[in-house]
């Protein structure tokens, strides 16, 4: 498997991962909890770019990218229904 179909499959699990990190840093700020998703979601990549044999030629912008799609995410489902009203 590619590691760009590693890659978006990991991101298909970010919902989930904000979900629970909200649950358990609800009382935190913003970017606490962003901090806490990226570095849980940077450890599930590092494992996916191990095991596809890949790495990350930047990682200072590879976190950056990360955590721009943390904010996309977190924008998305906060205009959703999954907002608490």
């Amino acid at each position: 498997m590619n590691f760009l179909k590693l890659f978006l499959r990991g991101l298909a699990l970010l919902p989930s991962l904000i979900q629970g990190i909200e649950a358990i840093f609800g009382a935190k700020t913003g970017p606490q909890k962003k901090d806490a998703a990226l570095s849980i979601a940077s450890s599930a990549i590092n494992v996916v770019d191990a095991v596809a044999s890949k790495t990350i030629v930047d990682s200072g912008k590879f976190t950056k990218g990360l955590g721009m799609v943390i904010d996309g995410v977190v924008e998305c489902l906060n205009a959703s229904l999954w907002a608490k009203s």
